[in-house]
């Protein structure tokens, strides 16, 4: 009997994300014509953007720019949009805290699968990409879904972090969009590390984001594994990074009702 009620709660708890991620993916493209397609366009705009200002400055250091830059770029909105979204999450939703018993963790983490089907639409377009640059398809580009959930769980738990600290210090928002800037400069998306000095290359390997990109290019570009240093990294910041979040998020969020 425990174990069906048990059975049930999980069936619910997944149903109203599903119903968060839906009103979620409605409400973004809710006055948009082109909808979901938006997904599928940005990153393509942009990297043509991009291509044409740096593909001539690096060209002699980064092969296949494009595709350098768009590997970065898809990733780095990944996380950007999930911690962003999920940063207010409890504020947006206050009425529905107030007025419905629902587990507080639902609303940043349906914020987050929301980018995570973003990302999926992003992808369809990356494909299409790969191809059109003769890129050639590896297995090693499967990695791309390890490498996407890995950092949709880092993600997650900036995100809790961050839905916290809002409700307490709503500057936050301002503060982190400046941190965000630092850490677009520090994430390599557009130059190859190379170029940089070896103090400014100790900053940009340490960066956490980053290590998720540099993966993601070599299963791509160079069609190899991350050596063993960086999958530590990754599964560190990963794991502890959830962790973290989540349990300052437990220890926090009876206070959120209060605040809200």
């Amino acid at each position: 009997m425990a174990g069906k009620k048990a059975e049930t709660g999980v069936k619910q708890y997944f149903f109203v994300i599903r119903q968060l991620t839906l009103r979620e993916i409605r409400r973004k493209y809710a006055r948009s014509y082109l909808g979901i397609l938006w997904s599928v366009l940005n990153p393509l705009l942009s990297m043509a953007v991009m291509s044409m200002i740096f593909s001539t400055i690096f060209k002699r250091n980064i092969e296949n720019f494009p595709i350098y830059y768009l590997t970065g770029s898809i990733f780095w909105s990944l996380f950007t949009g999930a911690t962003n979204a999920a940063m207010t999450a409890l504020v947006d939703n206050k009425s529905m805290l107030v007025k419905v018993k629902l587990p507080m963790e639902i609303f940043p983490l349906s914020r987050c699968f929301t980018v995570m089907v973003n990302f999926g639409y992003s992808l369809a377009a990356y494909a299409v990409m790969l191809l059109a640059f003769h890129i050639p398809i590896t297995p090693y580009m499967l990695l791309l879904f390890l490498y996407a959930g890995m950092l949709f769980l880092f993600s997650l738990g900036v995100g809790y972090l961050l839905s916290i600290i809002y409700v307490m210090f709503g500057d936050v928002k301002h503060l982190y969009s400046i941190l965000l800037t630092l850490l677009m400069y520090a994430s390599a998306l557009f130059y190859p590390v190379e170029s940089t000095s070896a103090a400014m290359q100790a900053v940009i390997v340490r960066n956490p984001v980053y290590n998720y990109i540099a993966c993601a290019r070599k299963c791509v570009l160079e069609a190899a594994l991350p050596g063993a240093n960086q999958w530590a990294r990754l599964f560190v910041w990963s794991v502890g990074m959830f962790l973290l979040g989540k349990c300052y998020f437990n220890k926090m969020k009876g206070r959120v009702l209060q605040k809200v």
